[in-house]
């Protein structure tokens, strides 16, 4: 029997995700590693895509995407986050990891350097590779998380073209601030950088928590190439309906990666998406309060039972501190005990990282029902009071 380290190094390169479902799914675990909700779908979404197969064309859409998705994506973004957007400099995908792939590759040359920061989503690294650029790494400084400037400001060197940033942050769910925003969009300035900014998870911020777009900063706004993604806003993640956006001539560097992509996104969802984008502020604010409620269960089931939980603002994981919880701080020999032993998925988070791992934390999803979170809890708890 392989353990998980050797499944995770191994050459298949079947990510840390598909691993942990699958072994969730054959040993019955609680699947808090994968993330993916397990809560009831969006009827208003379901409703848009049924009128959108019979009421609209099942062909192909415009390259770019629907003008009336895009002007819907413009529009919430106005709304949302006070952004000032042109449809124009939208660019619809199939899924924000493609909207990254088509964003790196239109921006990455051989021999270019980016920066990567970690913890960072597992598909930055190899889209930077297979564009021919190298890569970087800057590390966030757990417990809190929080980027160290001076680090990201030397990794900049005479090869660097740009930056690759991600907030709120997957795994540890924290966010930048607007005065580190700001600090970045002067070294991008000052080193002429481009920057591609994930905030898939701009939709899932809590705790009156305010999300900040690097297209709020004056310095990073015309360098700046924003990914988002409708899976994350409207937790519906089969859909697959992504974006970028960015300045005029980037955005076209984009599209035209983007059309030897995917070439265009499913006609039947940009009308969904669309109509669901226009749904008032209230609707998003009790989607949100769904997830709030969620991750306060398992937060609280988790703190109760003697796990140390990190402070997360958005998206829909916490972290839980290994050493502060009194664990082994190995945490992928861990993770696979609590899977085999105690019946939870998670995912470690050194797996999030490319050099250098952190490995004193795990990753824990709780976008799923109360039973879910209720069962995984009582296993956790059980778990620790058996050794």
């Amino acid at each position: 029997m392989t353990s998980l380290s050797e499944r995770l190094s191994g050459p298949s390169g079947t990510t840390i995700f598909e691993v942990m479902s699958g072994l969730a799914r054959d040993l019955g675990a609680v699947n808090l590693g994968q993330g993916f909700p397990d809560m009831d779908e969006p009827e208003e979404l379901i409703a848009a895509a049924r009128r959108a197969l019979g009421a609209h064309s099942n062909q192909y859409p415009p390259m770019r995407g629907l003008p009336e998705l895009r002007g819907a994506i413009a529009g919430y973004y106005g709304r949302e986050q006070g952004l000032s957007i042109d449809p124009a400099e939208i660019v619809v995908t199939s899924g924000a990891t493609e909207a990254l792939a088509a964003s790196l590759l239109a921006l990455v040359r051989p021999g270019d350097e980016v920066i990567l920061v970690q913890p960072l989503y597992d598909a930055y690294l190899p889209l930077v590779q297979w564009a021919g650029g190298t890569a970087r790494f800057v590390s966030l400084k757990p417990p809190h998380w929080t980027l160290p400037l001076d680090e990201l400001a030397a990794a900049i060197g005479p090869g660097t073209r740009g930056i690759v940033l991600n907030t709120p942050n997957n795994p540890t769910g924290t966010m930048l601030t607007r005065a580190e925003l700001e600090a970045v969009g002067a070294l991008a300035e000052a080193h002429d950088l481009w920057v591609v900014c994930d905030e898939v998870w701009e939709g899932m911020v809590f705790d009156d928590t305010h999300h900040v777009s690097p297209l709020s900063i004056p310095a990073l706004t015309q360098r700046t190439v924003k990914i988002g993604s409708a899976g994350k806003i409207f937790s519906m993640t089969g859909w697959k309906i992504g974006w970028a956006i960015a300045a005029p001539a980037l955005a076209s560097a984009i599209a035209g990666k983007h059309q030897f992509l995917t070439f265009t996104t499913a006609t039947p969802l940009q009308w969904a998406v669309a109509e669901a984008l226009a749904l008032p502020p209230d609707w998003h604010a009790a989607h949100r309060a769904r997830y709030a409620q969620a991750k306060a269960r398992l937060v609280g089931g988790l703190t109760r039972a003697g796990f140390a939980v990190l402070p997360a603002s958005g998206t829909w994981f916490v972290t839980v501190d290994l050493a502060a919880s009194g664990l082994p701080t190995d945490d992928a020999v861990l993770a696979e005990r609590l899977i085999r032993e105690a019946g939870v998925a998670s995912i470690p988070v050194s797996a999030f990282y490319a050099a250098a791992a952190e490995t004193g934390f795990l990753r824990l999803c709780f976008a799923k029902r109360d039973a879910t979170l209720d069962l995984a809890v009582e296993r956790l708890a059980r778990s620790r009071l058996t050794g």
